[in-house]
């Protein structure tokens, strides 16, 4: 681990930056650690295809970097899952005799011949959806979202999973961290218990692997997680009559352990992958990815929108990776231009969210150790969770708007409003008064036509006005009725089943975002890829509020 003293950017660089950003902070340091950028090799699962060791950028070096930057495919990540017919080493070694001997060769046709194809995307609409509700639709889906383990060609960048699990849609072919508690939602509400366990078990296995939950179940999603969620799985688990909380305590805190790495060392204005120690010495946390180099998944992309700034790409990199960290990729909120992705600060931003996921983390361990008799234990953690709440109120909270904010710790400024803030009342950290006042400002600038807007910015960012997401209706329509907000809850919901509802008559499917804005086309867009249809955290999110609101859309 080194210390590295923030270097002046050259008078040229000047991508978004002000006087203060030259120097940035004279006490400020970033610490840094550049061996955390390749994760332990996972041990093979018997009777389970391995994954490779390396990520594929990492295998296949300048073939996969052509066949990126020659778009033999569409999409970046259809390569990064491809799976190879042949030893990966052995794959290298004949392209580059191939291409560097044939004049004639055909990168094309050697990825056709050396590779095996991902599945391609399932057709979620049929004739016969037309005779479905939407609530049978999506019962019916549950079996075609599931992906067996053992199914998998070996040496991909698939890691094995010992248990089935479900997968989001589209070209999302793997599980993925924080869209799964929102599925899973959904699989207990369809009674899917057996499934839902499976899920939650695949997860404490990934923590106890590679000592945290990954982005996905990937090699290219290892650098990094997603919002940290699993305090949430084990608590749905609970209430589906599963049981067995404390069998996952010890995954909880490894999880929290992953998340609050090298705190210990940092003196006040410091920061360390996922933690920054606040000038007054409280503790809370970023987004971050242990790499920075282009995604694997997104590559051509990336390296488009780090050539249109001025920064070291390096810093573009990882930025845009601790973007796809949050969940929010991409969205105003980490931009400090709305509408240039290239000016995005993500690992500048302390996240309201992701510091009331991990305040919700805090509170679990603490609830499960005194459930387990372990008192000294549970008071320990309800200290971490009361210290971070106060660090929250202190840091995050605008008083004068009304909301909490994320907070940019280099500036020294709060960022702009966005759904983040429901996740305070999700996750019960909001005092009365300021749940009372969060409910008004959401309800003034982000309750659309068709449901909730993820923030008041129209940036082109898919996770920006006019789209909606459903894990962002679900977290609001709970976070306000835990509050006594019925009738707002109540009012989002119905204009959210509303949107889902007129869709699926006219296309007879669920897609992963919706436009609440336009009523004529409800079809999300935005973003680096096409709408994606499915969709995992739709379905299940959608069919715990059929369920209670429902009876509201007949006419």
């Amino acid at each position: 681990m080194s210390r590295q003293q923030k270097e002046p950017i050259p008078d040229n660089q000047n991508d978004n930056y002000d006087e203060d950003d030259l120097y940035e902070n004279a006490q400020e340091f970033e610490l840094t650690d550049h061996d955390d950028d390749h994760e332990p090799e996972p041990e093979h699962i018997a009777g389970m295809p391995s994954a490779d060791a390396l990520t594929p950028s990492d295998r296949y070096l300048e073939l996969f970097e052509d066949v990126q930057n020659q778009h033999i495919f569409e999409d970046s990540k259809t390569f990064a899952d491809c799976a190879p017919k042949h030893d990966p080493v052995d794959i290298l070694i004949s392209y580059r005799k191939l291409a560097r001997r044939n004049q004639d060769f055909s990168l094309r046709q050697f990825v056709q011949d050396n590779f095996y194809l991902p599945e391609a995307p399932h057709n979620y609409a049929h004739a016969e959806h037309e005779k479905r509700t939407l609530s049978q639709h999506i019962d019916a889906l549950w079996p075609v979202m599931i992906r067996n383990p053992q199914s998998h060609h070996p040496n991909t960048s698939l890691l094995p999973l010992p248990k089935p699990y479900i997968v989001p849609g589209g070209r999302f072919t793997e599980v993925y961290y924080w869209d799964s508690y929102f599925s899973m939602l959904g699989l207990a509400e369809s009674g899917k218990v057996e499934l839902l366990k499976n899920m939650a078990d695949n997860f404490a296995w990934l923590i106890e692997k590679y000592g945290h939950i990954p982005n996905g179940n990937r090699t290219y999603y290892l650098s990094r997680s997603q919002p940290p969620v699993f305090a949430l799985m084990v608590e749905l688990c609970e209430s589906a009559n599963i049981g067995g909380s404390e069998h996952y305590l010890p995954y909880l805190i490894s999880e929290y352990h992953y998340w609050m790495d090298g705190s210990g060392s940092l003196n006040p204005n410091q920061a360390f992958r996922h933690v920054v120690k606040m000038p007054d010495g409280s503790m809370l946390n970023r987004y971050w990815d242990d790499r920075d180099t282009p995604r694997d998944e997104s590559w051509r992309e990336d390296i488009e929108t780090a050539s249109s700034s001025k920064r070291p790409s390096k810093e573009v990199f990882r930025d845009l990776r601790a973007g796809a960290a949050s969940g929010w990729d991409y969205s105003s909120r980490w931009l400090r231009d709305p509408m240039r992705l290239a000016s995005i600060r993500t690992t500048q931003y302390i996240p309201i969210d992701l510091n009331a996921f991990l305040y919700k983390l805090e509170c679990t361990i603490s609830t499960i150790a005194k459930k387990n008799g372990e008192e000294l234990t549970a008071l320990a953690w309800e200290k971490k969770a009361e210290d971070r709440l106060n660090a929250i109120n202190h840091w995050l909270w605008d008083a004068k708007s009304g909301v909490f904010r994320d907070y940019d710790w280099r500036r020294e400024q709060f960022g702009l409003f966005s759904a983040a803030t429901s996740v305070a009342l999700f996750t019960g950290l909001a005092t009365p008064v300021q749940a009372q006042r969060i409910a008004k400002q959401i309800n003034e600038q982000l309750l659309a036509p068709g449901g909730l807007v993820s923030t008041t910015i129209e940036s082109g960012e898919q996770w920006d006005k006019p789209n909606a997401w459903a894990p962002l209706q679900w977290m609001t329509i709970r976070g306000l009725k835990k509050y006594g907000e019925d009738a707002l809850a109540e009012e989002i919901a119905v204009r959210w089943l509303k949107t889902v509802s007129k869709l699926f008559k006219e296309k007879h499917k669920l897609v992963e975002k919706y436009n609440v804005v336009d009523g004529d086309n409800v079809s999300g867009g935005g973003g680096e890829y096409p709408l994606q249809d499915g969709f995992g955290w739709t379905n299940g999110v959608t069919q715990c509020l059929l369920n209670e609101y429902g009876h509201l859309l007949e006419e």
